[in-house]
């Protein structure tokens, strides 16, 4: 099943550590980031992306669930 992602454009602070960590999942678009696309294969790295992003701007949806970020 594929992972749906999304970025908050109200809380992403355009760090660009997602884009850094997976770039053909996130871009740089002027001051925020934004997913590439609905649907990704899953991929761990989207999940790490998600674990640091110093906003928590980044959710990874497995179907209806919340995946990421991970909680302790």
């Amino acid at each position: 099943m594929a992972w749906n992602v999304r970025v908050d454009a109200q809380l992403c602070q355009g760090s660009g550590m997602c884009a850094g960590t997976v770039p053909e999942v996130f871009a740089l678009d002027g001051e925020r980031a934004r997913a590439r696309a609905e649907g990704i294969e899953p991929d761990e790295r989207v999940l790490d992306a998600a674990d640091i992003c110093p906003a928590l701007a980044i959710t990874v949806h497995d179907g209806n669930s919340v995946i990421g970020p991970r909680r302790d």
